[in-house]
C-alpha cells in the first residue's frame, strides 16, 4: 500500500502548534501521526543517502488506519530548517502546509522560558538574545536548534522560502492567538483548507498551555520590539494581517 502523508503543522515554535495537534486527533476523517514532532524532514541522517527511505516515516502511522484518511504530522522546525521545504516538495508536492504565527516577542520569550524548564538555557533572557548570533554559529553549516529564540521569529524569509516549492494555496496561516481564542473558528478555516468536514470542540479550556519562571519585563519588551518592529510591517503586508496588537508595550 502506497502511504502518502497529506499535511504538516509545520510550525511556528512555541506558536500553539501542540493544541492544534490535539484537535486534529479527534477528528475522524485523519489520522495524526503516533507521536508529535517526527522530525524526519530536519534530520540530515535521513537524506545523507539517495534515494531517501521514507520506510521510517510512514512507520509512524497506524498502517490499519489510512484508508479513507487524510494523513497528518505536526514538525514545528520545518518552517524554520532551511532544507525542509525543499525535501517535503520533494516527498509530495502537493503537501499542504498549516502555519501558526505566534507575536514573535512573545515567542522568543515563551521559546527561552522553554529551553530554560529543559535545562539547556542558563543565560539570563537578555544576554541570550544579544549573544545569540555568536552561539549560534557554533551550529553551522546548519542552524541551532535551540539558541535561535530571535532568528525563528523573522516568519517572511521562512515563508518566501516555503512559497518557493508550493503555491500559496497549499499553504494556511493562523495568528496563534485566534486558536486560543476562537479554536472553533479557527478549526473551521483548518477543515476548509484540507477539504473536509467540519470539527468542533466544546471545550473553552486552553490546551497546553506552558509554565512561566518569570515574566518578560518592559525594558526586554523594548528591546524586542526594536528588534521586530520592521519584520512585523512586512509581515502584515505579506499576509494582509493586522499585527498591530503585537507591538504594543
Amino acid at each position: 500500500m502506497t502511504i502518502k502523508v497529506n499535511f504538516v503543522i509545520g510550525g511556528a515554535q512555541k506558536g500553539g502548534t501542540s493544541a492544534l495537534d490535539t484537535y486534529l486527533r479527534g477528528h475522524p476523517s485523519i489520522l495524526m501521526a503516533k507521536h508529535k514532532e517526527l522530525h524526519f524532514f530536519d534530520k540530515e541522517s535521513h537524506f545523507s543517502a539517495s534515494p531517501v527511505d521514507y520506510a521510517a516515516y510512514h512507520a509512524n502511522f497506524d498502517s490499519g488506519l489510512v484508508n479513507s484518511r487524510l494523513l497528518g504530522e505536526s514538525t514545528p522546525i520545518y518552517m524554520y530548517w532551511y532544507p525542509a521545504p525543499r525535501r517535503i516538495w520533494e516527498y509530495n508536492s502537493e503537501m499542504k502546509w498549516i502555519l501558526i504565527l505566534r507575536n514573535p516577542i512573545e515567542r522568543a520569550f515563551s521559546n527561552w522560558n522553554m529551553e530554560r524548564i529543559c535545562g539547556r538555557e542558563h543565560l539570563p533572557f537578555i544576554e541570550a538574545i544579544f549573544s545569540e548570533r555568536e552561539r549560534c554559529r557554533s551550529a553551522l553549516p546548519v542552524q541551532h536548534r535551540y539558541c535561535s529564540y530571535i532568528d525563528r521569529g523573522f516568519y517572511t524569509e521562512q515563508i518566501r522560502r516555503i512559497w518557493h516549492f508550493f503555491p500559496k494555496e497549499q499553504t494556511l496561516f493562523l495568528k496563534s492567538e485566534e486558536l486560543n481564542d476562537h479554536p472553533n473558528c479557527t478549526l473551521g478555516k483548518v477543515c476548509s483548507f484540507l477539504g473536509i468536514e467540519q470539527l468542533h470542540t466544546q471545550s473553552d479550556e486552553r490546551i497546553h498551555v506552558g509554565q512561566y519562571t518569570s515574566r518578560l519585563s518592559e525594558e526586554e519588551r523594548e528591546q524586542l520590539i526594536k528588534l521586530f518592529e520592521i519584520e512585523i510591517h512586512v509581515l502584515e503586508k505579506l499576509l494582509g494581517w493586522d499585527c498591530s496588537s503585537w507591538l504594543k508595550k
